[in-house]
C-alpha cells in the first residue's frame, strides 16, 4: 500500500510562481483590511502586534507573532514594543492550546539569516504546537512535512480563538 501526502498549497512556492509582494509583508498586514485577514492568515491584530499563520509551515497552526515595529535587530526594540510583543505570544499560546490541545510547543525567533530567518528584516516570534509523534520519517529522508489540513480550515479553527483575545495593557 502507498500513501500519497497533499500539499497543493505549496506548488506556486515550489514553482516559483508567487507573485512577489512590494515592501514588508509584515508592516503590509498592519494595513490590510479586516475582510483580508483569511487570504493573509492574519488572526489577530491590535494597532501594535499581530498574529498570523505561517504560509509554510513546521507543523500545522504554525504562527507568527509581530509588532508594528520595522526592524531585524532586537536591540533596536523599546522596552514597551517588547513588552507588548511577549504578552502578544503569550496570549498566542494559549489561544493555540485552548484551539487544538497540542502537548507542547517551539517559541522562538530567527534572529539574522544565518540564524534561519526567512525574513530578516522584521523581527518575529514563532509558535510551533507540537505533539507527540509529530517528528516522522518525511522531513529527515524526503525534506517533506505533514500537515494534516488545509491552512484556511485550520484558520477557521482558530480564528474565533483569537476573535476574544484582548492583551494586557501595562502602565508604568
Amino acid at each position: 500500500m502507498t500513501d500519497t501526502v497533499w500539499a497543493p498549497w505549496r506548488l506556486e512556492f515550489i514553482e516559483g510562481k508567487l507573485e512577489k509582494e512590494t515592501g514588508c509583508i509584515f508592516c503590509n498586514r498592519f494595513h490590510i483590511d479586516e475582510s483580508e485577514f483569511l487570504k493573509y492568515l492574519v488572526l489577530w491584530r491590535s494597532a501594535d502586534t499581530l498574529v498570523m499563520m505561517n504560509r509554510y509551515p513546521y507543523t500545522n497552526a504554525h504562527l507568527l507573532v509581530v509588532a508594528d515595529f520595522h526592524t531585524g535587530n532586537i536591540a533596536q526594540l523599546p522596552p514597551e514594543v517588547m513588552s507588548r510583543l511577549s504578552l502578544t505570544v503569550q496570549a498566542a499560546a494559549n489561544c493555540l492550546s485552548t484551539a487544538l490541545g497540542m502537548q507542547g510547543m517551539n517559541i522562538g525567533m530567527n534572529h539574522g539569516v544565518c540564524a534561519g530567518a526567512g525574513i530578516a528584516e522584521h523581527l518575529h516570534w514563532h509558535i510551533v504546537p507540537r505533539w507527540a509523534g509529530d517528528n516522522n520519517f518525511m522531513p529527515v529522508i524526503s525534506d517533506t512535512r505533514v500537515m494534516p489540513q488545509y491552512l484556511e480550515e485550520t484558520w477557521h479553527v482558530l480564528r474565533p480563538h483569537f476573535q476574544k483575545l484582548e492583551i494586557p495593557v501595562i502602565n508604568g
